[in-house]
């Protein structure tokens, strides 16, 4: 929608919310790896569905050929919500700058 970050369609209905994470590199992968194990079981409270998570298969324009995570949830609500929920706040001191990344949370449009 073009209002000021309106989530609702004609429906009524809540537009889904995505986060869409493009590492730029990885300085510890084992941080990041434990990251991750903690990241999984916080986001799934929050109905998290991982849609894409590897090495992007081609890289293009200012693209790099680096991990890339993206997940959605029921609302951009939900997505801040989860992110800013303690189980991923944990997951995120320990992540600890293990890499560069690019993270965003976007709203869908359906």
């Amino acid at each position: 929608s073009s209002d000021l970050g309106g989530a609702s369609t004609e429906s009524g209905m809540a537009k889904k919310g995505y986060w869409v994470s493009a590492y730029r590199s990885v300085k510890d992968p084992d941080k990041v790896a434990a990251y991750a194990k903690l990241a999984g079981p916080a986001l799934a409270q929050f109905g998290a569905k991982y849609l894409a998570r590897d090495v992007a298969a081609n890289a293009y324009e200012a693209g790099i050929k680096a991990r890339i995570v993206i997940v959605e949830f029921e609302s951009v609500a939900q997505a801040v919500a989860a992110h800013d929920s303690p189980g991923y706040q944990a997951a995120l001191k320990v992540f600890d700058h293990a890499a560069e990344r690019d993270f965003r949370i976007v709203e869908g449009l359906e």
